[in-house]
């Protein structure tokens, strides 16, 4: 029954995403069937669309995951936006800031230690909040992301910015992640898909697996399933919450490695924006199986590289729109998200 109400609840956002898709499309003049086909035969149709496709699904495959470890949790994590973007100004001045020098071997640990570590920090406050004082995530996350702009902002004036620019300096060579055609899949030379996306794929497997297989990731899913019960089999509730939004933000701040080391070399304002919100939709769609969660990245970061695809016919942002009308739909079917919603309502008024 649960399975038969996670499929229904996936096919329920898709279809909407395709009707809003075909009435506007319509709206421009067009024929849904051509521009469909174009976006297709734009992304998967060439090895380099194919390429980009894949570049432009990692960061949300993370921000997916880490949305989704927030839900099995009974958690709504909004803040994922946030904190990919102090994670990604962390990671960007950091690696500017070594000497030239630096070996790989040494770069690459330091700055994979820095983005999950101040992804987690970023979320601390409403971790915090939320075990100490009950205080619900959807609000203080969405604060978190409001200071995350404020901070990014504040940090490239304050000097972590090339001058003149919003943007900082290019990390040193050592700190880059080699792109996959470097690598010898010469099908997607051109496109910025780098070994960031499998170790995307990696971090998928474990969280799934240690969700699955050690205590605390199991108490946690307990505790999404009914914190009452687990209290009163003297599961520490509270920990496991604030342990669940602390791994998710970490997830989360592992986003920024594709776009700042993988594909600019540097952190500019705005980088990746809007992969913590696309998490919100792959983490509704994926329904917390891990190939669900590949799947549905694969399906935005396709949304994504087709609009620029379709850009020439009708407006790119159709394939945002598409984007927010799956997480709507996803959203108003799932029961998890419904509870999130209520209780944050509540706590609002």
């Amino acid at each position: 029954m649960k399975a038969r109400a996670s499929a229904l609840s996936a096919l329920t956002g898709l279809a909407a995403a395709w009707i809003a898709f075909t009435l506007l499309v319509w709206l421009y003049g067009e024929s849904p069937r051509e521009i469909a086909a174009l976006l297709l035969s734009g992304t998967w149709g060439t090895a380099y669309g194919a390429g980009q496709v894949l570049f432009k699904a990692t960061p949300i495959l993370f921000t997916g995951v880490a949305v989704s470890l927030a839900l099995r949790a009974g958690l709504f994590n909004i803040g994922a936006e946030g904190q990919l973007a102090v994670a990604g100004l962390s990671i960007g001045a950091v690696g500017a800031a070594l000497p030239g020098g630096t070996p790989a071997w040494v770069a690459l640990p330091l700055l994979f230690a820095v983005a999950p570590l101040v992804g987690a920090l970023w979320a601390a406050i409403p971790a915090a909040l939320r075990a100490r004082w009950g205080a619900h995530e959807v609000i203080s996350t969405i604060m978190m992301n409001r200071i995350a702009d404020a901070a990014v902002g504040y940090g490239l004036a304050r000097g972590l910015a090339v001058p003149g620019k919003v943007e900082t300096p290019e990390v040193v060579p050592g700190a880059r992640l080699p792109l996959l055609d470097h690598l010898g899949i010469t099908a997607l030379h051109g496109s910025a898909v780098s070994v960031a996306l499998p170790i995307a794929l990696v971090v998928t497997a474990l969280v799934a697996a240690w969700l699955a297989r050690s205590r605390v990731g199991r108490e946690i899913v307990l505790v999404g399933m009914s914190p009452s019960a687990c209290a009163a089999e003297r599961i520490p509730v509270a920990r496991r919450l604030a342990a669940a939004l602390l791994l998710s933000g970490a997830i989360a701040g592992l986003g920024a490695l594709a776009p700042v080391l993988g594909y600019k070399g540097y952190y500019e304002q705005g980088l990746a924006s809007g992969a913590g919100f696309g998490g919100i939709a792959v983490a509704l769609l994926g329904r917390g199986h891990p190939v669900g969660l590949v799947l549905a990245a694969l399906l935005f970061g396709t949304l994504e590289q087709g609009g620029l695809v379709i850009n020439a016919r009708v407006p790119m942002e159709l394939a945002t729109v598409m984007q927010g009308v799956v997480i709507v739909a996803v959203a108003l079917a799932d029961q998890r998200v419904r509870a999130a919603l209520r209780g944050a309502l509540r706590v609002a008024a």
